[in-house]
Formats: C-alpha cells, structure tokens, sequence
C-alpha cells in the first residue's frame, strides 16, 4: 500500500550512509514496504556521510525510483554519525522522528513500534535490544560504559549504542537549535524530552558489510559522551588532587620522623620511586581529562561549521514548502538540488 505524502508528513526517518553500498539493496527492500504499512503520511531521509564506495549512485536510484517520499542529503567530507543525524533533523519536516542504522541490525519494521508508543504522549521514545547480535567484547563494554555514563551525566539510557530511536517534534527544535561541535545525539534529545521513555526492539546480524566503529572511535564517542553532559570527571579530580596532597603531607611527616628518629635509611627508595610514579600517572591522566574538556572548547570557539552540505536531492516543490518552526534560517547557504 502507498500511502499519498503531504509537505510536513507524520514521520520523518534519518539514516546516515557511510560505505553502505553493499547493505543498501536489502535496506529498501524492507524499509519502504514497513513504512507504507504504517498507513501515514513519512519522508525518509539518506544522509550521505562522504562514502567512499558506490553508495551515492544506489541513493540517487533511489531517489529517482521514490522522490515523493525521498530525499537525500550528500555531505561534501565525512563528518560522522551523529553530524549526519543533525543535518538529517534540519531537513527533516515530520512530527515525530525516527533515527536508524543502516545496516539493518535494527529491523525496519520496529518503527511501526516506536510511532505507536509516541502515539501514546511520550516525546522520546529508547529501544533496548532484546538479544545483542554483536562480539561479546562490544556488548560488555558497552555495558559498563552505560553504568558508568548514567553515573557521571544522570542520563537514563539503558542502550545507549542502539541509535534505532523517536522523537518528538518539540525535542528535535531544542536539539536543532544546538550548536555543539561534539555531542551525542540521544543524550542530547534525552536532556530536552519531557516524557522519555523505552521499548524493547529485536536485534539482528547486519546485512553486509562491517562495523564502521572501531575500538578507538568507541572510546572517543564515550568521551564526547561524558565530557558534552558532565562536569563530573573535573571535579572527581579536584577532589582526588586535594585527597592526595593531604596523604602527601602525611607521607612528608611519617618520613621526616623517621629519619629524625631512626637517622637515614635506603630501604624504602623504591617503595617512594612506586609512590612516585602511581602519583605522576595520575597527575598526566588529570591533565589528559582537562586537555579534552579545553579541545572541546578550543573547537567551540573556533564557530566552524559542524559540516557541509553539498547538495540535497529532493522533489522541486519541496523546495516552496514552509519549514518546520526555527528551521529556515539554518539552511540559508546550504545548496539544494
């Protein structure tokens, strides 16, 4: 069943693509017959995150094949996943929002799920994967930095890797009117939401291809993650550095007794040298915590823009249709197709 589109449909889904080529057949395959079952007006939003293979050509098809319901944003670099998410908010006109992965470990027929559960009054709506298909080292990673992220930010999300999420149209203006350059986009969303909430979704292995998060970009996510929504780390530092100069001092006077007492003694050089280094090792941790919170300004202020859009496919009326509330002024120099 096709369902006739309106200009502001009732969801809008986001799905950054980078080097999707070889997964992007079975994405549509499932995706567009999901959303026309819905039996609501939707758009759905390709953004294109610089690939590097053929996966612009396989969206441009796609666009030909349904321009009343695609649009496709094509960035001029690679910027990352949740830039991508971000240009796809700005473009995006429905009520409720959708964000997927493209490599179809969410299944698209889940959707029909979260629009119900927005349906019911929440304005943000989680999934939680029922059964991981990931290795088990990414899985109990994952949740420990969960534990320790809702500790640190007091943000309640129990699978924060899981992108497959709704929001609600009165989130996604507070987020689009954010200017970070390092964020987390369901952390961010979570912070503006009024009435959050979770669902249970399936998990499945992904259709082709590979991961594009490598440990390092896990771990440099999970920064962007706690140093965007906490001061915590900081001043769990301050608090350790006072903590440590009182036992050196201590230290200081146990050894100054010693040697007035007991006269000069080298039996304990190498237990000052550990004592010494354990100190010094947490000393240039600190520092490497406040170099990231000062790199994130250092971006900040520089005001460069978060990415660029090189083009948009889209339907030409599209073009005449008013945007959504607080939405125009941030597409002014973005070229459109």
């Amino acid at each position: 069943m096709t369902v006739p589109q309106i200009a502001h449909p009732e969801v809008s889904v986001v799905i950054p693509i980078y080097n999707e080529q070889a997964g992007l057949a079975a994405l549509f395959a499932r995706l567009y017959p999901a959303l026309d079952q819905l039996g609501t007006s939707y758009e759905i939003i390709f953004v294109n995150d610089g690939s590097r293979d053929n996966s612009v050509s396989i969206l441009a098809e796609q666009f030909r094949k349904r321009p009343d319901v695609t649009r496709v944003v094509l960035f001029n670099g690679n910027y990352g996943q949740h830039m991508a998410i971000l240009a796809g908010f700005e473009q995006a006109r429905g009520d409720i929002m959708i964000t997927l992965d493209a490599d179809l470990q969410n299944p698209p027929e889940e959707i029909g799920n979260l629009v119900a559960k927005m349906r019911e009054g929440y304005d943000y709506v989680g999934s939680i994967r029922r059964k991981r298909q990931d290795v088990a080292w990414r899985t109990y990673a994952s949740k420990a930095m969960n534990r320790l992220r809702e500790r640190i930010t007091n943000i309640k999300i129990t699978d924060q890797g899981n992108m497959l999420r709704a929001y609600g149209r009165n989130v996604i203006d507070l987020v689009n009117q954010c200017a970070e350059v390092n964020t987390f986009v369901p952390a961010l969303a979570y912070r503006f939401a009024r009435n959050p909430t979770e669902i249970v979704v399936e998990h499945e292995e992904r259709a082709a291809g590979e991961s594009k998060y490598s440990l390092y970009s896990l771990i440099r996510l999970n920064f962007d993650l706690v140093t965007g929504f906490s001061l915590i780390p900081l001043q769990f530092y301050s608090m350790l550095g006072m903590a440590m100069s009182f036992v050196s001092a201590l230290l200081v006077l146990v050894l100054l007794a010693r040697r007035l007492f007991l006269g000069a003694e080298a039996e304990g050089v190498f237990t000052l040298f550990a004592i010494t280094f354990f100190f010094m090792g947490v000393i240039l941790f600190g520092i490497g915590l406040l170099g990231e919170y000062v790199g994130r300004i250092f971006q900040q202020v520089r005001a460069r823009p978060r990415y660029v859009v090189q083009t948009v496919l889209q339907q030409k009326e599209d073009l005449q249709s008013p945007a959504p509330s607080g939405a125009e002024k941030r597409r002014v120099g973005r070229p459109h197709e």
